[in-house]
C-alpha cells in the first residue's frame, strides 16, 4: 500500500560551480522499492546523497511527507547506507548493528531489552544469526555490506537509502538482499530507494526505476513502462556499460 512519499520538484543536484543534473521531478511512495540506475558518472551518487541530506541542493525542492515524525528528526526519518568500507574496529556484529538504536537511546547510548529485540530481528532478517558474535573486521566485503544493511533495519525509518546495496555480493545474495528489500516496502510501508548497477536484477525486484541520462533527464516509471514508452536506447546504453547485464536486452 502506498503510504507518505518525497517529491522532487525541479531539483538540481551538484556541487558548487558544477550542476550535475536539473529539472528533476519525481516521487518515492512509501509501499515501493524504487531502484536508481543509469552509466557511470551520470549522478546516481550525488542524487542519492542529496536526497538523504548529506549535501544540499543545488536548485528546487525536495519534500518529505510524513504525517507522524518531525521533519526536524532526521535520524528517525532516513536510514543510509553508503558504500564507503566500514572501520569499526574491534565491534562485533551485534554492537554495529545496535548502533542503528542510536536515535533512541539515552545520553549514554544504553540500549532497552526491547532495543536489543529489534537488533535480533535486524540481523535475522538478513540471515547473518550466525555472524551475530563475530568481530566486524573479521568478515568478508558481502558479509560487511548485510550488516549494514541489518543496521539501517534496526534504525526503523520510513525512508531507507542504499547505494549498491548488492556491491559485494554474488548472485544469489544479490538476489536474497533484492527480494528482502521488495518484501519490506511492500510489508512495512517503508520508501526504499536504491542505486544499483544491476539491471537485470532490478527489473525482476522493482516497482518503480529511475532512469538517470544526461541528455534525456531522470525517467521514471516500472521497469515494463521503460520498455514499452520508448526508453529502449537509454536502457540499451545503460546495459552496454554494464557488460555483465547487456543480456537483458
Amino acid at each position: 500500500m502506498k503510504r507518505d512519499s518525497i517529491e522532487l520538484r525541479n531539483l538540481a543536484i551538484g556541487y558548487i560551480n558544477s550542476i550535475v543534473a536539473e529539472n528533476l521531478n519525481a516521487t518515492i511512495f512509501g509501499g515501493e522499492l524504487t531502484c536508481l540506475v543509469g552509466v557511470n558518472g551520470v549522478g546516481k551518487s550525488t542524487l542519492l546523497r542529496t536526497l538523504a541530506g548529506l549535501q544540499p541542493p543545488l536548485a528546487g525542492n525536495i519534500n518529505y511527507q510524513f504525517s507522524d515524525i518531525s521533519k526536524k528528526e532526521l535520524s528517525r526519518i532516513i536510514g543510509v547506507v553508503l558504500t564507503e568500507k566500514i572501520t569499526a574496529a574491534d565491534l562485533s556484529v551485534t554492537d554495529l548493528v545496535g548502533m542503528g538504536r542510536s536515535p533512541y537511546t539515552n545520553f549514554w547510548g544504553q540500549l532497552t531489552a526491547k532495543d536489543r529485540q529489534i537488533v535480533r530481528e535486524a540481523i535475522g532478517q538478513v540471515g547473518i544469526t550466525e555472524l551475530a558474535n563475530r568481530h566486524v573486521h573479521t568478515l568478508s566485503d558481502g558479509e560487511r555490506q548485510k550488516v549494514m544493511l541489518a543496521k539501517v533495519l534496526a534504525q526503523q525509518t520510513p525512508v531507507i537509502f542504499l547505494d549498491e546495496p548488492t556491491a559485494f555480493l554474488d548472485y544469489p545474495s544479490k538476489a536474497e538482499i533484492m527480494n528482502l528489500l521488495r518484501t519490506l516496502s511492500r510489508e512495512t510501508g517503508k520508501a526504499i530507494f536504491l542505486s544499483s548497477h544491476d539491471l537485470e536484477l532490478v527489473c525482476k525486484t522493482a516497482d518503480k526505476l529511475w532512469l538517470l541520462d544526461k541528455s534525456r533527464g531522470l525517467l521514471v516509471g516500472s521497469p515494463d513502462e521503460l520498455q514499452e514508452n520508448g526508453c529502449m536506447d537509454v536502457l540499451l546504453k545503460f546495459a552496454i556499460s554494464t557488460p555483465a547485464q547487456a543480456t537483458l536486452l
